[in-house]
């Protein structure tokens, strides 16, 4: 009998320990997705912004301080350059790819426009005025089939019916609002306010302020949502943070810091990627930054970074194309882009 019970016992000891060690080995840390630089490929002066095309066969990026956008093929890296109407007037800021539509937008900030091209091929299709003055940042809703655009100037968002290409209504928003993002299927859209730190959410159908985060000397740039539409991360210059935002109590849940002045992020999984352009030059903040910026990983679960790499002078712009193989990051001041290979957790 006391040779049962010892065997017994030393049964359930080795299942203990098994179960004990099975546990921790799937409570270790997944390893965080590899960046491997492919190219660095010269553009124009000031590239603001990168957008992989939608079979992320090209990568678009408007550029700031030169006439037109560019074209950057991501097989052979050729450049092409194009020239939307008044594109000697220069200050094109943002882009966005419409899949739906075959369409691609751009915005131009000088004169108060957007721009609709054809995709592929990029066929110039018409001109769009938003009636706001320094038109930015571009977002679709497919549900509503509305565009929103952010008007950093005159301080409110243009809601614009894609058939006609008319002005649906205005959203008077915060001071220099920036990154948009449409949710509950077209009938919310957030705006992020880089001037004064506030994020607001709007009711698009009346155009009425439902809510508003407050952070205090916050300069909040982009935007982006979680799948399921109950997260959302946002990116703050002045604090050098992401915020993690609880979309159904709309509070700040989360907060991390980065490195000097956090630009554009993208999700990737259970990641988030995150630009950061590094520290302002001293006498003036359009000058070169002293020291190059970084690409951040976040790992969503632990909240905490577990990766960075070197990027140029003012990584600005990130993209990740859609079959999650390429990111792209624009480098503000060196006037080029550079094209990275992701290699996922799980090929590691």
């Amino acid at each position: 009998m006391a040779t049962k019970k010892v065997r017994m016992i030393f049964s359930l000891s080795v299942l203990l320990c098994a179960v004990s060690f099975a546990a921790g080995e799937s409570a270790k840390p997944q390893e965080p997705p590899i960046l491997t630089k492919l190219h660095t490929v010269s553009c124009g002066k000031q590239p603001k912004q990168v957008v992989f095309s939608p079979d992320g066969s090209c990568i678009a990026l408007p550029l700031l301080d030169d006439a037109g956008f560019q074209i950057v093929q991501t097989g052979d890296q050729s450049v092409r350059t194009i020239y939307p109407p008044r594109s000697a007037q220069k200050g094109f800021a943002e882009a966005l790819f419409v899949a739906a539509k075959n369409a691609f937008f751009i915005s131009q900030m000088t004169t108060g426009y957007i721009y609709e091209y054809a995709w592929p091929g990029f066929a110039y299709r018409r001109e769009i005025k938003t009636l706001g003055v320094w038109p930015k940042f571009i977002s679709w809703s497919r549900e509503k089939n509305m565009l929103a655009v952010s008007n950093w100037v005159s301080n409110t968002v243009s809601l614009i019916d894609y058939e006609t290409g008319s002005l649906v209504r205005t959203l008077k928003t915060g001071r220099e609002p920036r990154g948009t993002a449409f949710t509950s299927g077209g009938a919310s859209l957030i705006v992020l306010c880089f001037g004064g730190g506030v994020i607001q959410k709007f009711d698009t159908e009346s155009g009425s302020l439902i809510q508003a985060i407050e952070k205090e000397k916050g300069a909040m740039r982009h935007i982006v949502i979680s799948a399921d539409e109950t997260k959302a991360y946002v990116s703050d210059m002045y604090h050098c943070s992401v915020y993690e935002i609880d979309l159904i109590k709309f509070t700040i849940a989360r907060s991390i810091r980065v490195f000097s002045n956090p630009n554009t992020i993208a999700l990737y999984g259970s990641y988030l990627f995150v630009s950061s352009r590094g520290p302002n030059d001293p006498e003036d903040y359009t000058k070169r930054s002293p020291v190059n910026g970084r690409l951040s990983v976040i790992d969503i679960d632990s909240w905490k970074i577990v990766q960075e790499v070197e990027g140029g002078n003012q990584p600005t712009g990130l993209g990740i194309s859609s079959d999650g193989k390429y990111l792209c990051s624009s480098n503000f001041q060196d006037a080029n882009v550079e094209l990275y290979r992701i290699t996922p957790p799980s090929e590691l």
